[in-house]
Protein backbone atom coordinates (compact mmCIF):
# COMPACT_ATOMS: atom_id res chain seq x y z
CA UNK A 1 0.00 0.00 0.00
CA UNK A 2 1.08 3.85 -0.97
CA UNK A 3 2.63 5.19 2.40
CA UNK A 4 0.56 7.86 3.76
CA UNK A 5 2.30 11.50 3.44
CA UNK A 6 2.23 12.88 6.96
CA UNK A 7 3.49 16.38 8.60
CA UNK A 8 4.18 17.56 12.24
CA UNK A 9 3.82 21.65 12.30
CA UNK A 10 5.86 23.38 15.35
CA UNK A 11 8.35 22.71 17.66
CA UNK A 12 11.42 21.24 17.17
CA UNK A 13 13.66 21.16 20.26
CA UNK A 14 16.04 19.02 22.68
CA UNK A 15 14.97 17.58 26.22
CA UNK A 16 17.02 17.76 28.56
CA UNK A 17 15.84 15.03 30.54
CA UNK A 18 17.61 13.66 33.43
CA UNK A 19 19.53 10.52 31.53
CA UNK A 20 20.87 13.24 28.88
CA UNK A 21 19.62 14.98 26.11
CA UNK A 22 17.42 14.23 23.81
CA UNK A 23 15.51 15.05 20.91
CA UNK A 24 11.79 15.83 21.31
CA UNK A 25 8.71 18.52 20.51
CA UNK A 26 5.57 17.10 20.39
CA UNK A 27 5.31 17.37 16.65
CA UNK A 28 8.42 16.23 16.14
CA UNK A 29 7.56 12.83 18.39
CA UNK A 30 4.23 12.73 16.55
CA UNK A 31 6.30 12.28 12.87
CA UNK A 32 8.82 10.10 14.24
CA UNK A 33 6.42 7.50 15.72
CA UNK A 34 3.89 8.13 12.45
CA UNK A 35 6.78 7.50 10.24
CA UNK A 36 7.23 4.16 13.01
CA UNK A 37 3.62 3.20 11.96
CA UNK A 38 4.79 3.48 7.99
CA UNK A 39 3.53 6.74 6.96
CA UNK A 40 5.92 9.23 5.44
CA UNK A 41 6.73 12.08 7.66
CA UNK A 42 8.48 15.60 7.12
CA UNK A 43 8.42 18.23 10.15
CA UNK A 44 7.74 22.31 9.57
CA UNK A 45 9.79 24.13 11.64
CA UNK A 46 13.20 25.93 12.52
CA UNK A 47 16.45 25.22 14.73
CA UNK A 48 19.25 27.55 15.02
CA UNK A 49 22.34 28.19 12.88
CA UNK A 50 24.25 26.02 16.12
CA UNK A 51 26.03 22.92 17.49
CA UNK A 52 22.23 21.69 18.61
CA UNK A 53 20.63 22.68 15.47
CA UNK A 54 23.13 20.54 13.42
CA UNK A 55 22.91 17.99 15.75
CA UNK A 56 19.26 17.66 15.97
CA UNK A 57 19.06 17.65 12.16
CA UNK A 58 20.84 15.09 11.87
CA UNK A 59 19.33 12.72 14.30
CA UNK A 60 16.01 13.75 12.69
CA UNK A 61 17.20 12.98 9.47
CA UNK A 62 19.04 9.15 10.62
CA UNK A 63 15.33 8.54 11.66
CA UNK A 64 14.37 9.07 7.86
CA UNK A 65 11.92 12.15 8.60
CA UNK A 66 12.24 14.85 5.79
CA UNK A 67 14.60 17.97 7.57
CA UNK A 68 13.37 19.89 4.39
CA UNK A 69 10.91 22.13 5.65
CA UNK A 70 12.89 22.76 9.29
CA UNK A 71 14.49 26.21 8.53
CA UNK A 72 17.93 27.64 10.32
CA UNK A 73 17.44 30.90 11.76
CA UNK A 74 19.45 33.58 13.55
CA UNK A 75 17.64 32.16 17.00
CA UNK A 76 19.19 29.12 19.16
CA UNK A 77 17.54 25.78 18.73
CA UNK A 78 14.85 25.17 21.12
CA UNK A 79 15.85 23.42 24.38
CA UNK A 80 13.45 22.03 27.36
CA UNK A 81 14.34 21.33 30.40
CA UNK A 82 12.50 18.32 31.56
CA UNK A 83 12.13 17.01 35.36
CA UNK A 84 10.52 13.65 36.07
CA UNK A 85 8.71 13.44 39.30
CA UNK A 86 9.08 9.97 41.52
CA UNK A 87 5.92 8.75 39.13
CA UNK A 88 7.58 9.19 35.90
CA UNK A 89 5.26 12.32 35.40
CA UNK A 90 7.46 15.35 33.89
CA UNK A 91 7.44 18.73 34.43
CA UNK A 92 8.73 21.37 32.02
CA UNK A 93 10.78 24.71 31.73
CA UNK A 94 10.34 25.25 27.97
CA UNK A 95 13.40 28.40 26.92
CA UNK A 96 11.40 31.03 25.25
CA UNK A 97 12.17 33.20 21.85
CA UNK A 98 13.77 30.01 20.35
CA UNK A 99 13.99 29.37 16.64
CA UNK A 100 10.75 27.68 16.35
CA UNK A 101 9.18 30.88 17.55
CA UNK A 102 10.03 31.76 14.55
CA UNK A 103 8.75 29.60 11.77
CA UNK A 104 8.36 31.76 8.65
CA UNK A 105 5.75 30.27 5.78
CA UNK A 106 7.25 30.60 1.82
CA UNK A 107 6.11 28.55 -1.55
CA UNK A 108 7.88 25.45 -0.34
CA UNK A 109 5.59 24.70 3.07
CA UNK A 110 2.64 25.63 0.52
CA UNK A 111 3.40 22.99 -1.68
CA UNK A 112 4.30 20.43 0.50
CA UNK A 113 0.93 21.02 2.15
CA UNK A 114 -0.71 20.23 -0.53
CA UNK A 115 0.50 16.83 -0.93
CA UNK A 116 -0.03 15.61 2.86
CA UNK A 117 -2.94 13.10 4.15
CA UNK A 118 -3.05 14.44 7.77
CA UNK A 119 -1.31 17.37 9.93
CA UNK A 120 -0.58 17.64 13.54
CA UNK A 121 -0.27 20.39 15.49
CA UNK A 122 -0.53 22.26 19.17
CA UNK A 123 -0.89 25.05 20.86
CA UNK A 124 2.86 25.42 22.46
CA UNK A 125 4.43 26.68 18.81
CA UNK A 126 1.38 29.33 18.79
CA UNK A 127 2.76 31.58 21.70
CA UNK A 128 4.50 33.66 19.51
CA UNK A 129 2.42 35.14 16.73
CA UNK A 130 4.86 34.63 13.89
CA UNK A 131 4.82 30.81 13.98
CA UNK A 132 1.45 31.34 14.97
CA UNK A 133 0.31 32.70 11.41
CA UNK A 134 2.57 30.19 9.85
CA UNK A 135 0.72 27.57 11.45
CA UNK A 136 -2.64 28.50 10.27
CA UNK A 137 -1.24 29.36 6.50
CA UNK A 138 -0.06 25.90 6.86
CA UNK A 139 -3.26 24.14 7.64
CA UNK A 140 -5.37 26.18 5.32
CA UNK A 141 -3.33 25.43 2.43
CA UNK A 142 -4.02 21.13 2.99
CA UNK A 143 -6.18 20.16 0.61
CA UNK A 144 -9.98 19.23 1.74
CA UNK A 145 -9.02 15.36 2.34
CA UNK A 146 -6.23 16.08 4.87
CA UNK A 147 -6.87 14.58 8.65
CA UNK A 148 -6.11 17.92 10.33
CA UNK A 149 -5.40 16.42 13.71
CA UNK A 150 -5.24 19.30 16.72
CA UNK A 151 -3.34 17.73 19.75
CA UNK A 152 -3.89 20.66 21.93
CA UNK A 153 -0.75 19.82 24.36
CA UNK A 154 -1.50 22.31 26.85
CA UNK A 155 2.09 23.66 28.66
CA UNK A 156 2.43 26.61 31.27
CA UNK A 157 0.83 29.57 30.19
CA UNK A 158 1.57 29.44 26.31
CA UNK A 159 -1.71 29.58 25.30
CA UNK A 160 -5.23 31.45 25.28
CA UNK A 161 -8.43 31.28 24.17
CA UNK A 162 -8.09 32.67 20.95
CA UNK A 163 -5.35 30.35 20.22
CA UNK A 164 -7.26 27.48 21.31
CA UNK A 165 -10.59 28.49 19.53
CA UNK A 166 -8.80 29.19 15.90
CA UNK A 167 -7.43 25.35 15.96
CA UNK A 168 -10.47 23.70 17.19
CA UNK A 169 -12.27 25.36 14.21
CA UNK A 170 -9.75 23.84 11.71
CA UNK A 171 -9.17 19.84 13.21
CA UNK A 172 -11.13 16.73 12.23
CA UNK A 173 -9.65 14.93 15.39
CA UNK A 174 -9.17 16.59 18.85
CA UNK A 175 -6.23 14.92 21.21
CA UNK A 176 -7.09 16.13 24.41
CA UNK A 177 -6.55 14.78 28.31
CA UNK A 178 -7.63 14.82 31.38
CA UNK A 179 -6.17 18.25 32.73
CA UNK A 180 -6.70 20.23 29.28
CA UNK A 181 -10.56 19.13 29.13
CA UNK A 182 -11.91 21.43 31.74
CA UNK A 183 -9.94 24.43 30.21
CA UNK A 184 -11.19 23.91 26.93
CA UNK A 185 -14.99 22.74 28.32
CA UNK A 186 -15.10 26.39 30.15
CA UNK A 187 -13.96 28.62 27.60
CA UNK A 188 -16.55 26.79 25.10
CA UNK A 189 -19.19 27.08 28.15
CA UNK A 190 -19.37 23.07 28.13
CA UNK A 191 -20.94 21.66 31.04
CA UNK A 192 -22.11 18.00 32.97
CA UNK A 193 -19.50 15.15 33.26
CA UNK A 194 -16.98 14.10 30.78
CA UNK A 195 -18.81 12.48 28.90
CA UNK A 196 -21.48 15.59 28.21
CA UNK A 197 -18.15 17.52 27.52
CA UNK A 198 -17.10 15.37 24.87
CA UNK A 199 -20.31 15.02 23.18
CA UNK A 200 -20.21 18.99 23.67
CA UNK A 201 -17.17 19.14 21.72
CA UNK A 202 -18.68 16.90 18.81
CA UNK A 203 -21.81 18.66 18.76
CA UNK A 204 -19.92 22.34 18.72
CA UNK A 205 -17.52 21.85 16.12
CA UNK A 206 -16.82 20.12 12.93
CA UNK A 207 -14.58 17.26 14.62
CA UNK A 208 -14.79 13.78 13.12
CA UNK A 209 -12.94 12.36 16.63
CA UNK A 210 -12.30 13.53 19.98
CA UNK A 211 -9.71 11.31 21.26
CA UNK A 212 -9.50 11.78 25.26
CA UNK A 213 -6.66 9.92 27.39
CA UNK A 214 -6.58 9.74 31.04
CA UNK A 215 -2.79 8.54 31.98
CA UNK A 216 -3.05 5.47 34.29
CA UNK A 217 -6.81 5.26 33.59
CA UNK A 218 -7.13 4.74 30.30
CA UNK A 219 -8.48 6.61 27.34
CA UNK A 220 -11.77 6.84 25.39
CA UNK A 221 -12.33 7.34 21.71
CA UNK A 222 -15.65 8.82 20.53
CA UNK A 223 -16.77 9.72 16.85
CA UNK A 224 -19.39 11.85 16.02
CA UNK A 225 -20.96 8.86 13.69
CA UNK A 226 -21.44 7.81 16.98
CA UNK A 227 -18.31 5.43 17.39
CA UNK A 228 -16.93 4.59 20.79
CA UNK A 229 -14.34 3.10 22.03
CA UNK A 230 -12.72 2.49 26.12
CA UNK A 231 -9.55 0.87 26.92
CA UNK A 232 -7.78 0.65 30.02
CA UNK A 233 -3.63 1.19 30.26
CA UNK A 234 -1.64 -2.42 29.75
CA UNK A 235 0.49 -3.23 32.93
CA UNK A 236 3.97 -1.88 32.78
CA UNK A 237 6.61 -0.58 34.35
CA UNK A 238 6.82 3.38 33.83
CA UNK A 239 10.29 4.60 33.28
CA UNK A 240 9.10 8.10 32.79
CA UNK A 241 5.87 9.64 30.17
CA UNK A 242 7.47 11.71 28.29
CA UNK A 243 6.16 11.48 24.55
CA UNK A 244 3.60 8.70 25.55
CA UNK A 245 0.65 10.76 24.36
CA UNK A 246 2.40 12.08 21.18
CA UNK A 247 3.13 8.19 20.34
CA UNK A 248 -0.63 6.94 20.70
CA UNK A 249 -2.08 9.81 18.85
CA UNK A 250 0.56 9.13 16.11
CA UNK A 251 -0.19 5.61 16.52
CA UNK A 252 -4.28 6.39 16.00
CA UNK A 253 -3.88 8.76 12.92
CA UNK A 254 -1.79 5.84 10.97
CA UNK A 255 -4.62 3.38 11.83
CA UNK A 256 -7.19 5.91 10.73
CA UNK A 257 -4.78 6.80 7.58
CA UNK A 258 -5.39 2.79 7.14
CA UNK A 259 -8.70 2.83 6.85
CA UNK A 260 -8.97 0.31 10.30
CA UNK A 261 -11.84 0.75 12.50
CA UNK A 262 -11.23 2.77 15.63
CA UNK A 263 -11.22 0.30 17.84
CA UNK A 264 -8.81 -1.26 16.20
CA UNK A 265 -6.45 1.88 16.01
CA UNK A 266 -6.83 2.66 19.63
CA UNK A 267 -6.06 -0.76 20.18
CA UNK A 268 -2.66 -0.01 18.94
CA UNK A 269 -1.97 3.20 19.98
CA UNK A 270 -2.99 2.22 23.40
CA UNK A 271 -0.23 -0.56 23.03
CA UNK A 272 2.47 1.35 21.42
CA UNK A 273 2.12 4.29 24.24
CA UNK A 274 2.72 1.77 27.13
CA UNK A 275 5.90 0.37 25.52
CA UNK A 276 7.31 4.14 25.01
CA UNK A 277 6.46 4.61 29.07
CA UNK A 278 8.82 1.69 29.98
CA UNK A 279 11.94 4.04 27.94
CA UNK A 280 13.78 6.71 28.52
CA UNK A 281 12.74 10.21 26.55
CA UNK A 282 9.78 10.36 23.73
CA UNK A 283 11.33 8.67 20.85
CA UNK A 284 12.46 5.12 21.34
CA UNK A 285 12.34 2.52 18.76
CA UNK A 286 9.29 0.67 18.51
CA UNK A 287 10.35 -3.43 18.54
CA UNK A 288 8.85 -4.71 15.04
CA UNK A 289 6.27 -7.28 16.88
CA UNK A 290 4.34 -4.14 18.40
CA UNK A 291 3.93 -2.45 15.14
CA UNK A 292 0.50 -3.00 13.65
CA UNK A 293 1.34 -1.55 10.31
Amino acid sequence: MEKRKVAGIGEVLWDVLPAGRRMGGAPLNFAFHVQQNGCEACMVSAVGRDEAGDELLRQIAALGISTDYIERSDYPTGTVNVMLRGDGIPSYDIVEDVAWDHIHFDERMQAVARTLDAVCWGTLAQRSPESAATILKFIGATRGTCLKVFDINLRQHYYNDEVIRRSLALADVLKINDEELPVVASILGLTGDVTNQIQGLLAALNLRYVVYTMGSRGSIVVGSDGEYSRMEVPVVTVTDTVGAGDSFTATFVAGLLRGLPIETAHAHANRIAAYVTTQHGATPVIPVDLLPL
